[in-house]
């Protein structure tokens, strides 16, 4: 085959571009400091990095859903410490009652205390949180008791009505705590001696236990003679010993969610940290890329001024 003046040319224009590009690969490689820009510069190792920011995004939910429910349980003991002093106070106001060299009004001055509390007990059992109710399951925009003292929900709340968040792939935490399970109820004929029902529904109808000793115990406060007042101490008691019971399991999952916290964190900066080997460019490796390819550009660019189409003059010599 005839290799001719043009054919030469022409090659010489083709691989110069071929460096050329190459050399723009590289600079730009240097400028972003990432190893590609376009799926079309390294097609597994996109796809690589989109399921690894996939990956970080997830990790990054689950850090908001954990500080979320960690905040929400926050809340939940706060209201249930406030609940376990006003117990210890009513206890305390309910011994001193019992003696029985106490006179009437002072009975009375007791009893107006101990239906302040049980005002208080009504305030913390409709306790919010970033505006949902902690302790109304499911109905998070109705408080759980009416001012009245009664329960307040419509249709009625079930036990089982557990919030759950997620704290990772098949990691779910119910967070909330109904409010059956913390004020008991009265139903179905049970008085106020029996242990807390913490499994029945309840709705509006219903009485909360808790708002019903302390009813009974300031209708025996006020009468005279006193009603049964040393019955009072067993019931606060049961009552007392179920909210500390509840405060331990909030304690349990507070732990638990601290401890997916740091997992999550531990986890985040790993996949962060593969992603950064699997994107980012050797800057060592890069620059002498660069510094390779000029070379081989200007190379190529004092090889291609010798290839010129001979003139006239060449010939007259």
């Amino acid at each position: 085959m005839r290799i001719t003046n043009s054919m030469m040319l022409s090659s010489m224009m083709r691989n110069m571009g071929k460096n050329l590009s190459r050399m723009n690969s590289t600079e730009q490689m240097l400028s972003t400091g990432k190893k590609f820009l376009a799926p079309s510069d390294n097609p597994i190792g996109v796809s690589r990095s989109l399921r690894l920011n996939t990956e970080v995004a997830n990790m990054e939910q689950f850090k908001r859903n954990a500080e979320d429910a960690l905040s929400w349980m926050g809340t939940t003991e706060m209201a249930l410490e406030n609940l376990s002093d006003i117990l210890q106070r009513a206890k305390e106001l309910t011994v001193q009652a019992s003696n029985d060299t106490n006179a009437v009004d002072e009975r009375k001055a007791i009893a107006a205390e101990i239906d302040q509390l049980k005002h208080q007990i009504i305030n913390i059992a409709n306790t919010t949180y970033a505006g949902s109710h902690i302790f109304s399951g499911f109905k998070t925009d109705k408080p759980v008791l009416a001012s009245t003292g009664q329960y307040n929900m419509t249709p009625a709340l079930k036990a089982s009505e557990n919030i759950e968040f997620n704290l990772g792939i098949s990691d779910k935490l119910a967070i909330n705590i109904t409010g059956q399970r913390v004020f008991g109820t009265i139903n179905n004929g049970k008085t106020i001696n029996d242990s807390v029902d913490a499994t029945s529904d309840v709705a509006s109808t219903h009485t909360p236990q808790l708002i019903a000793v302390f009813d009974q115990l300031v209708t025996d406060l006020k009468a005279d003679p006193a009603g049964n007042i040393q019955g009072s101490i067993g019931r606060l008691d049961i009552h007392f010993n179920n909210v500390n019971a509840l405060r331990a399991e909030v304690g349990v999952k507070t732990n638990r969610i601290e401890l997916t916290l740091n997992r999550i964190d531990d986890d985040t900066l790993n996949l962060k940290s593969l992603l950064s080997k699997n994107e980012d460019a050797d800057m060592a490796e890069v620059i002498m890329n660069l510094k390779m390819q000029e070379n081989v550009y200007k190379a190529s660019l004092s090889g291609g001024a010798r290839i010129i189409q001979p003139s006239l003059i060449d010939f007259l010599r």
